[in-house]
Parts: C-alpha cells; structure tokens; sequence
C-alpha cells in the first residue's frame, strides 16, 4: 500500500474532509460536521487519499440520502452507485487521484452488483476540468436541471 491507496475515510479524518469539502463548497455545496457525519454514515463508499490529498463520498440506491440531484437518479434507475462529492486538494492535482477514488469505486459498485456510476458536473457555473475528467473516465450525459444558480448536466458510467 502506498500513500496514494485509497483507504476509507475514518472519524480521525472527519475534520481534514469538511475543511476540503468547505474550501470547494461553490463546487461541492457547503457542510457542517454534523451533515458530513450523517452523510458518511449513508455512504455506501467513502474514500480518501493520503493525509487528505483528496477524497470521495458515494451513496448506492438504498441509501437514507436526501439530495436533489440523487433523487433524480432514483426516479429513473432501479440499482446505481451515485458519486455526491469527489475533491483533490490544489496541492495533489494532476497526481491521478481522482482517477484512483473512481476506479476503486467501479470496482466496489462491481462487487456489489451495480453496473452503472452516477454523478452530476456543473454546467453553470461551468467545471470544464470535471467534464474532461468524467469524458476520460467514460461517462455519457443522460440528463441536465436547474436549480437555484445552478446548472447541473447528469453522467451515467456502464460499468463492463
């Protein structure tokens, strides 16, 4: 195992995941440590890299969650692995990281039973690294909606 083994996200990790998540919160959406908890304990994977370098929480169909953009794939998938948050710290960029925390989600959806990864990007404000990310990585637009201030396009991911 080395330092970039994504390994799960701890108790010991909650506060290094809000502070990364809050410093991407235009992105991500803002959390108190209350709402990450309850939020870890939904997870069907939650994962981070290093000393915090970057991290990702996923929910599955099951799950408690309560999210709009998660309520979309619902209404319209029976079994699905939803990816709600992923982040890598300005520091880790460019290291693969994000690559990483995917791959080693498709492999737990895979386990699992799950042959689609769900995710949202932002089309307004625009997140032009997250649309060539999610294209490298295999994901096709499915959907799109509006809420608030933003634009979001949904991706599905056929897991083979």
């Amino acid at each position: 195992m080395n330092d970039a083994t994504p390994l799960p996200i701890a108790a010991d990790d909650e506060a290094a995941v809000l502070a990364l998540n809050n410093a991407h919160a235009v992105e991500l959406s803002w959390l108190e440590i209350d709402r990450l908890r309850q939020l870890l304990g939904w997870a069907f994977h939650a994962r981070r890299i290093g000393g915090l370098e970057a991290f990702l929480i996923a929910f599955d169909e099951t799950s408690g969650y309560d999210g709009g953009h998660f309520q979309w794939f619902r209404a319209r998938y029976p079994r699905f692995a939803y990816v709600d948050r992923v982040v890598v710290a300005p520091t880790a960029r460019g290291k693969g990281h994000a690559r990483r925390l995917y791959l080693d989600l498709f492999e737990h959806a895979r386990r699992r039973g799950h042959d689609i990864v769900t995710c949202e990007v932002n089309a307004e404000p625009p997140n032009p690294a997250s649309d060539a990310f999610h294209a490298a990585m295999g994901f096709a637009a499915v959907g799109s909606a509006s809420h608030n201030d933003k634009t979001v396009r949904y991706f599905v991911h056929r897991l083979g």
